[in-house]
């Protein structure tokens, strides 16, 4: 049977990292903010789907997944990282 999630339960591997991400930005940026800038680049997230990204509830985009290297200028591989 196939799993479409992570090993640790989760619905993707980032959500961690985009939240330690975007609070580790000077000044701390919100999870509205966040979604924003997201919306900016043509990609239709709300707070609360940032929010569902970081606890692990929903799935990433590919096209999410860009946006998000962009805004933290960071590669795809620090992005996805897993510890």
């Amino acid at each position: 049977m196939f799993k479409n999630k992570s090993c640790d339960g989760l619905n993707n591997i980032c959500g961690k990292n985009v939240a330690a991400l975007r609070k580790a930005m000077v000044p701390k940026m919100s999870q509205r903010m966040l979604a924003e800038q997201m919306q900016l680049r043509g990609i239709d997230v709300d707070k609360n789907a940032i929010q569902r990204i970081e606890c692990g509830k929903r799935f990433v985009t590919d096209i999410e997944l860009v946006g998000l290297t962009e805004i933290f200028n960071v590669s795809f591989n620090e992005l996805l990282k897993t510890e």
